[in-house]
């Protein structure tokens, strides 16, 4: 983790710069009530009517006009070039919980490269908000309060070992990795579904209208 340039005990939207649902940033503020844009992710808070507490980023693909329109003191420029703009903000937010927008919907390898940062910061409890689903790295230890028949996908980004339960098709001990067993669209049998996963390697999916509960198991459960 690089030095926080955003340091907040409040729960934190991260606004990228990728088409979103507008329904996903208002799903995403009924939760979290600060701003932090991953540079062109300022246009959409522009756009949207909502001023960034933060822009964290290299600045080469946000609007002039928009920085213009947005305090000095909030724009920090990190000009190095080995990471994404994704990565800057979130390796610099110190938030009990991050809630990211307009990530997943532009090009698939910026994409791709979302999941590879959360992968690489675990420690950061954060949620990516898509037009359907969620995602976010499970803990070692997950509780899941969802209904019966949810859908909900465990999909490894490196070999782990995980054991499910609460679900139609449960696991025990089972080796997955990104090019062997993977677990999609299980469905939930029973409340809570319990997840145990080692190393935390492992993407939790679940439909967009299951964030609250997500939130809720992230901020009661330890990384």
């Amino acid at each position: 983790m690089e030095p926080p340039i955003f340091d907040t005990s409040e729960p934190t939207v991260l606004l990228g710069g990728a088409d979103f649902d507008p329904a996903a940033l208002k799903l995403a503020f009924d939760l979290a009530p600060n701003l932090v844009a991953a540079d062109s992710g300022a246009d959409s808070a522009i756009r949207s009517g909502r001023m960034p507490d933060a822009v964290i980023g290299d600045f080469d693909s946000v609007d002039p006009a928009s920085l213009a329109q947005i305090p000095r003191r909030r724009q920090h420029r990190v000009r190095e070039q080995d990471s994404t703009d994704f990565e800057k903000a979130l390796s610099r937010l110190a938030a009990p919980l991050i809630l990211a927008v307009g990530f997943t919907a532009g090009r698939l390898d910026h994409e791709l490269a979302v999941y590879n940062a959360l992968l690489r910061y675990p420690e950061q409890r954060c949620i990516v908000i898509g037009a359907q689903d969620i995602c976010f790295l499970s803990p070692a230890a997950l509780s899941l309060t969802l209904p019966e028949s949810s859908r909900i996908s465990l999909f490894p980004l490196a070999p782990c070992r995980v054991s499910a339960a609460g679900v139609k098709w449960p696991l025990q001990q089972q080796e997955m990795a990104a090019d062997g067993l993977v677990s999609v669209s299980n469905q939930v049998q029973s409340a809570p579904v319990r997840v145990q996963v080692t190393p935390r390697k492992l993407l939790v999916i679940l439909p967009r209208e299951r964030l609250k509960a997500a939130v809720d198991a992230l901020t009661q459960t330890a990384l």
